[in-house]
Order: structure tokens, then sequence, then C-alpha cells
């Protein structure tokens, strides 16, 4: 059985550093092995590569970019009226993709367009969203790169996301029938808008390339307070055989990322202090001969 395996997701963690090379350094130093990025498009790809290289890292997931986000735009690949720019923004991911190495994008879905009725332009956009999808499966597979196909909520996140359950995520990729276009599961977005997550972990993981977590609702680190049972969730991926990255997709709390004063609990409860005067701690997530241990942040 693999143990998982984390990747830091640098949209959301040391929201207190500025930039993404900066970022990638504090991964690194902090023990990560493997980072993710929603948009990496506002550096050179060049420098990009060059700052995960010096701080060891590997980066496993970016998404297509969002369109005109101050037209409201959240990705368009399911979007009427904007298949030329999700192509052409399809295109500057799979530059990004091949420069840093990374072998997955999040094909962003896209928002219902402002004003119109969900119902009624489902099916005019799930033609449009499989139009595009079919142009970027041959894409990606003339780069040995895989797509994926992210549900968010509706009921928290973003109310107008046209994709926001896992079944009408791989109903979708059925219809494609690629084999390079998989799901991402984010665990946040799943249990918020079906529960029921031992049921569709299950069911759906032989199509996930991609695994994000966070707790609900507060969408903090899987150790703070919520609903989630993470050590039965990790134990569970565990066992049915996931073998991909699980991104640390979380709103960490406090500024930076306290490694002083983090304790370590293992699946049975028991805690373990370290020092903090380590000069390189471990990653968020580490293995012993007792499971997963869970990183929990104590903040003065």
């Amino acid at each position: 059985m693999a143990p998982l395996r984390f990747s830091a997701n640098l949209s959301w963690l040391f929201p207190e550093l500025l930039g993404l090379p900066a970022r990638l350094r504090a991964a690194g130093s902090s023990g990560f092995e493997a980072v993710e990025v929603a948009w990496p498009y506002a550096e050179p790809p060049e420098v990009l590569a060059r700052a995960a290289r010096e701080a060891g890292l590997r980066l496993v997931l970016i998404n297509t970019p969002p369109g005109d986000q101050e037209k409201g735009e959240m990705g368009l690949g399911a979007v009427p009226g904007r298949q030329a720019a999700f192509r052409q923004g399809l295109e500057q991911a799979v530059r990004y993709a091949k420069a840093l190495g990374c072998p997955r994008i999040h094909l962003m879905a896209g928002r219902v367009p402002q004003g119109a009725d969900r119902i009624a332009v489902k099916a005019e956009m799930e033609i449009v969203f499989l139009e595009n999808l079919r142009h970027a499966a041959g894409v990606l597979a003339q780069e040995d790169l895989v797509g994926l196909l992210e549900p968010i909520n509706t009921r928290i996140t973003d109310p107008q996301y046209f994709l926001d359950t896992p079944q009408q995520a791989a109903a979708i990729l059925q219809k494609v029938g690629r084999p390079n276009l998989q799901l991402q599961m984010d665990i946040f977005h799943w249990q918020i808008m079906d529960g029921n997550l031992t049921g569709n972990i299950r069911e759906f993981l032989p199509i996930v390339g991609h695994v994000q977590v966070a707790q609900v609702p507060g969408r903090g680190e899987p150790s703070s307070p919520g609903e989630l049972n993470f050590p039965y969730l990790f134990q569970l991926l565990e066992d049915e055989g996931y073998k991909g990255f699980v991104g640390c997709e979380y709103q960490p709390r406090g500024e930076g990322w306290p490694w002083g004063r983090e304790l370590w609990r293992d699946w049975t409860g028991a805690v373990f202090s370290l020092s903090a005067e380590m000069p390189r701690p471990p990653s968020p997530y580490r293995r012993h001969s007792r499971g997963l241990e869970l990183a929990t942040f104590i903040l003065g």
C-alpha cells in the first residue's frame, strides 16, 4: 500500500509571501517535495522553473487561465462564445506545463453567464464544454499531459459555477471518452455539494487524477475544527489504492506557516512536540509506524 503524497498549493499557503518564487522557496524549506498553483501566469515560466529546481520541488498541477476576471469570468471551458479564448488559454497553459515539467492541467469549466438561468443554458454549456474538452484532449495528448475537471460547490464558494458535482463531471468525462481527461476531487467541494464521501470516493476514484483537501465549513487545514474526519479519509484513499498527489488547498489559520509551534498528532491521538529550533522542519504530513500524522498549528 503506497503512502499518500502531499503537495503545497501555493495559491493558498504562505499568504504572507508575495510572488511565487518566494512561496516556492518557503514550500521547499518546509519539507514539501511537490507544489501546485492555480495561475502561474504572472511570472515567466523560466523564472518559476528555476525557482522550483532550486527549492527541490516539482510542480504537479496548474489551471487554465480564468479569462477576464474583471467581468466575472472564472474559467472558459463551458462558456458559450468564448471557445477561441479558451483555446488560447489552453495553449498558454500547455507552454507553462512543458516549461515547468507539470503533468496536469485543470481545465476550468467557468460560470453560468450573468443574468442567465442555469437550467435554461445547461444543455448549451455542456455542448460547448464537450467540444472544448475534445479539442483539449487532443492537444494535451500530443504533449503527454492530463486534463482535469474539477466540480466546485455552488452552495458556498461559487453559486454560478457550471460544474458543481462529481456526478455531472463524471458524466461529461464519459461522453468525451478520452483517457487523458480525468476527475479532480476536492473533498471540500464534494462534501458541501453531496456528502456521502465514502461512497463517492469509492465510486469515482478510478477516474480521479488529483485530490485536494480542506476542512468543512471553514476551509482550514485538515486538523482544524470541522465536520470531516481526515484520518479516516486519508486511510480510505490509501486503502482504495490512490497513488496521485493530495493538494493542500486550504486557508492556514493565522499568518504564515507557524512551524515553530506545531504539534504532530497521529491517528491514535498521541501528541508529539517538535523543537522550534529545527533548521529544516518536516512536511505538514509525514509517515511513521503508527500511521499518517496530521500537523496542527497552535497560534498564540
